[in-house]
């Protein structure tokens, strides 16, 4: 098992947001976390990214306690992808990549610093923009180089938060296949925020569902992607079809509540 996290707790001042949270992430898997607005997802990256102390809980990848970690180390086994980034960058695509070596760098960029990154640049469909400024992409184009920035620390996790926001159909299909692939390939772990139920029971592996900060169900999509899941969670009342083994949701209405 490459990433485990064990009993994490998490408050903002005396508000808790994460409540004993457990879960496992196994080499070469994506897992998926749902859930609606508020419910502890970017926060429960947050703290496996070590930019949030959790109060309580462990985090161990490959066995070992990450908050032994120096941030070189760190940096060095987790990628982490920010929901969104300003495209202010006076930086051009490939500036923006090789900052993901940043961890390796002692005194001057290495040929392999180069060449790691040539050969992500490639592997992300990217080679074409690398002259490209950072601020000119599409919303598409500038995911995938902060994707690539990541994967350039050669880390053992991806921490994705929300990779398709703000995103078309088509770019959330290419980022998400892009991602799964990867993950694939080179035998990586992937946690995934993600607010679209059909995208998460589509490109992962196992699934949980947070509801408040409490884990409400985890599992295979098609354990966790349940009408009754949904209404508690959700509040809204769905149709679930199979496609193809997984679920496929159909949102149907929200359900009223007393006021």
């Amino acid at each position: 098992m490459k990433l485990e996290i064990r009993g994490i707790q998490f408050s903002y001042s005396s508000v808790p947001v994460l409540k004993d949270v457990s879960l496992r992430v196994g080499e070469g898997e994506v897992l998926s976390l749902v859930g609606p607005n508020g419910s502890g997802k970017t926060t429960l990256l947050k703290c496996i990214n070590r930019i949030l102390r959790p109060k309580k809980g462990t985090i161990l990848l490959n066995g070992n306690d990450l908050k032994n970690m120096d941030l070189k180390g760190l940096a060095r086994s987790l990628g982490y992808v920010p929901q969104s980034s300003p495209n202010t960058f006076p930086l051009t695509v490939f500036e923006m990549v090789i900052l993901g070596r940043k961890p390796y760098v002692h005194w001057k960029l290495t040929e392999k610093d180069k060449w790691v990154v040539f050969d992500i640049l490639r592997l992300m469909e990217l080679d074409d923009l690398g002259l490209r400024m950072f601020g000119e992409l599409s919303g598409g184009e500038r995911q995938k180089v902060l994707i690539a920035r990541a994967l350039a620390q050669e880390p053992e996790v991806l921490l994705l938060d929300e990779p398709t926001s703000n995103l078309d159909l088509r770019h959330q299909l290419e980022v998400l296949e892009l991602i799964t692939n990867i993950v694939r390939e080179k035998r990586l772990s992937a946690v995934m925020a993600i607010h679209d139920l059909n995208l998460a029971s589509r490109f992962s592996d196992s699934i949980v569902m947070l509801r408040k900060g409490r884990i409400h169900a985890a599992g295979r999509g098609k354990g966790v992607l349940t009408t009754e899941n949904i209404r508690e969670v959700y509040e809204v009342e769905v149709k679930v079809n199979d496609d193809s083994g997984r679920p496929y949701i159909i949102p149907l209405t929200p359900i009223k509540t007393q006021r």
